[in-house]
């Protein structure tokens, strides 16, 4: 593939993963949590999308995707969604020739804990109290964990028929 049709592909795939993680956060298995934040399928799009396009398209994806999904359904999240789903990326590779790797299971913890951590932070900052922090916590690592297993299940089956194998080098 010349370099060229190279860019336009990874152009093509992250916009395919942005709109699909911007529906799937506001609107497929869209569950509220009552201590805070609500239950959606976008993570796991994020991590699929983190291990398999290059680290700046998965950066824009998720944390356009993600931001969308805030525009269409809590607008006021939607700038610090950007930045804590960008970062979500940044610890999980797709040099690996399984998704399913030591680096990428480490990357669902070390992204659950994160976007917790950083989404009760701004909950606190909206709130004006520390009250603020607990409940979102506790709701964002519901969702995290949830994404988290299910990332896990597919991207099992994704090393089991060997797709990876067949997509184009990034």
């Amino acid at each position: 593939m010349g370099t060229q049709n190279k860019k336009l592909h990874q152009l093509v795939m992250a916009a395919i993963f942005a709109a699909a993680i911007t529906v799937t956060t506001a609107y497929v298995l869209h569950i509220p949590i009552p201590t805070g934040g609500y239950l959606h399928l976008g993570d796991t799009l994020i991590y699929l999308g983190a291990c398999l396009l290059p680290l700046p398209w998965a950066v824009a994806a998720a944390g356009v995707g993600a931001a969308l999904a805030d525009l269409l359904t809590a607008p006021m999240w939607a700038l610090a969604t950007f930045i804590i789903k960008a970062l979500m990326c940044l610890p999980f590779t797709r040099k690996s020739k399984k998704l399913l790797c030591g680096q990428n299971i480490a990357a669902v913890v070390i992204a659950g804990v994160g976007e917790s951590i950083l989404y009760s932070f701004v909950n606190v900052f909206f709130v004006q109290s520390m009250a603020g922090f607990m409940p979102q916590f506790i709701g964002t690592m519901i969702q995290a964990t949830a994404s988290g297993i299910l990332f896990l299940v597919i991207a099992a089956a994704v090393d089991k028929v060997g797709l990876k194998d067949r997509l184009p080098a990034a």
